[in-house]
């Protein structure tokens, strides 16, 4: 259980230290034409990370709002740091606590999203998202405007 823990907290880090130098201007930033911008990505990675703790995982005491998905599109909305930097941190926490409690790690779930997967594949699968749009995240702080 420790090494899941460790596996998925170590991943995450490629988005968490971004945010200690993220400025309050860096949210409304994009990259060219791109739809998404830094405070839309902050919020969206919160939100999965939560639905995963709390859909995927079993973690019922999670409570979200799934706001970037809702939305379907960046609608410029997400611009206010420290309510994001909130959600990340609750984000987080929740995860752990749902990664923790896991004891079948072959168990198979379902869901419309990415139909069926172990708990093991969908750890990756949050993994991996997280990790992929703190990539897009760096670009953006780094190139965008």
């Amino acid at each position: 259980m420790r090494e899941f823990i460790q596996l998925w907290k170590e991943g995450r880090t490629r988005f968490t230290n971004q945010l200690a130098n993220i400025k309050q201007e860096d949210l409304s930033k994009r990259l060219g034409g791109s739809p998404n911008s830094a405070g839309f990505l902050i919020r969206h990675i919160a939100e999965v990370e939560l639905l995963f703790a709390k859909n995927v995982f079993g973690n019922l005491a999670v409570k979200v709002d799934a706001q970037t998905l809702k939305a379907g599109r960046d609608t410029g909305e997400w611009t206010d740091l420290e309510p994001l930097l909130a959600l990340v941190e609750e984000a987080g926490r929740q995860l752990e606590i749902a990664i923790a409690s896991q004891e079948d790690w072959e168990e198979v779930i379902e869901t419309k999203e990415f139909g069926k997967k172990t708990k093991a594949e969908s750890l990756g699968r949050i993994t991996t998202h997280t990790a992929y749009h703190a990539g897009q995240l760096a670009i953006i702080l780094k190139y965008g405007s």
